[in-house]
């Protein structure tokens, strides 16, 4: 994968995070900037994404950890937990904002 090619993947699939977070009902604020999503949640507490454009991974700073997805078969996947990262971001969600978030990606 080209770097282009990664940035544009990064890009839609903070598209979809967004999309996520604004069809739901928990109080989570998104910012996008210089290449890092933060989620800001009610309680204070934050899910942090950034890309990784040298290692073509996408991380994921979450009170309950730090997770580095890699991206394989058309989709985010981490290779330490062995999960999606649509699985872990419904889990994390859930536990810090009270509200299991859906991605489609």
């Amino acid at each position: 994968m080209t770097e282009t090619e990664f940035n544009d993947l990064i890009d839609h699939t903070f598209t979809l995070i967004e999309e996520a977070i604004d069809e739901c009902e928990a109080d989570i604020d998104s910012e996008d900037s210089a290449g890092v999503l933060s989620l800001g949640c009610e309680d204070g507490s934050a899910i942090i994404f950034s890309r990784q454009a040298a290692s073509r991974e996408l991380w994921l700073a979450a009170r309950s950890g730090g997770f580095h997805f890699i991206y394989r078969q058309g989709q985010w996947y981490c290779p330490k937990y062995e999960k999606s990262l649509a699985q872990l971001f419904a889990e994390i969600t859930e536990a810090q904002a009270g509200e299991t978030i859906t991605l489609d990606c």
